[in-house]
């Protein structure tokens, strides 16, 4: 089993990374702030102006450390990586799906079917706490089952994506039902991501980016292109595969994370601001308790429903991944997308 191995957020703008010896130092001004042993890491993520020497940049590829450089507010720029890992045959075996329609859509159906399952279980949960929004939440329900039954019946990619389009639309209709403190500041209308337009979107953009940025890397590990996914087809800068396996973790990670941090009062309407461009960021504080919460959420245990064995849901990514290399390679039938519980 893979241990699980943290990543190292760098949200104090004006911050250098440097080697020294086995560990990454993050430094301000003169003062050492932070000291982590490179073997703890899985992977370092820079907001804003953070700095890093190239002898750390070169020490964290060889050590198989991703290092992703995001704006202050956390759109992806660049990233730094070692050589590819994996049997190159995985990857060629990747393409050949990807080349393939038909193939594409059972890749695709299946994951779709992962995502719609997983919303409904998000609304039906919130149906069982909150009698006052049943109706509501379980005509979304209802909905979402009637658009898995029909997911089942068609081999056709655009049919398989109009079907994830309607999915999306009837479980963000009835979102803002889930907000249920602090509503005046945190409601939802709409999705909207470049740039977000309110608080809500603010939060879901973040933890989408940072549940990608782990999906990315568990996917280099084994060996698998992240750019060329299924559901997501090729587009430059895009990375499909990520975009796709992430399906399966927007709503019961990344959205139930953001809906815990307003209903518990984790986050507060002062941690926002509006730009002149009419976008939406979060302050440096509102940013730590969403780093720190998202990490606490990767250390909780689960059972996998696929392999039956106890883990933690930072390792999902990974064990995702891991079962779609052995797809590709024969050693089982189907790709098993994350039904969560």
């Amino acid at each position: 089993m893979k241990r699980h191995l943290n990543t190292l957020f760098v949200t104090t703008q004006g911050a250098y990374l440097s080697k020294e010896g086995e560990a990454v130092v993050v430094s301000v001004g003169r003062e050492m702030k932070l000291r982590v042993p490179i073997h703890h890491l899985g992977g370092v993520v820079c907001f804003g102006q953070v700095m890093a020497s190239p002898a750390l940049l070169g020490f964290c590829a060889e050590r198989s450390v991703r290092v992703s450089f995001l704006t202050e507010h956390g759109r992806f720029l660049a990233r730094v990586e070692g050589p590819v890992a994996g049997n190159v045959l995985v990857r060629r075996e990747q393409y050949r799906r990807a080349d393939d329609s038909t193939a594409s859509a059972r890749i695709a159906r299946a994951i779709v079917a992962a995502k719609i399952a997983n919303a409904r279980t998000v609304l039906l949960r919130a149906q069982r706490e909150r009698p006052e929004a049943s109706v509501e939440l379980g005509s979304a329900g209802k909905l979402l089952s009637a658009l898995l039954d029909q997911l089942t019946r068609t081999d056709e990619l655009d049919s398989v994506r109009g079907l994830e389009g309607a999915a999306a639309r009837a479980y963000f209709d009835v979102f803002d039902s889930l907000i249920v403190q602090q509503k005046e500041a945190f409601f939802f209308r709409e999705r909207s991501r470049r740039p977000p337009t309110d608080n809500m979107n603010a939060l879901l953009s973040f933890v989408y980016t940072l549940v990608l940025h782990d999906i990315e890397g568990a996917l280099e590990t084994v060996g698998l292109d992240p750019s060329v996914g299924f559901l997501h087809r090729d587009r430059p800068g895009r990375p499909g595969l990520a975009l796709d396996v992430l399906e399966e973790f927007r709503a019961p990670l990344a959205d139930r994370l953001v809906l815990s941090l307003v209903n518990l009062r984790q986050v507060a309407p002062t941690g926002f601001r509006s730009a002149e461009t009419g976008g939406v960021t979060m302050d440096d504080e509102t940013r730590k308790a969403v780093l720190v919460a998202y990490q606490k959420r990767k250390q909780e245990e689960l059972e996998h429903p696929f392999l039956r064995e106890r883990t933690t849901v930072g390792l999902l990514p990974f064990l995702q991944a891991q079962l779609f290399a052995r797809f590709l390679r024969g050693d089982i039938d189907a790709y098993p997308p994350l039904i969560w519980k």
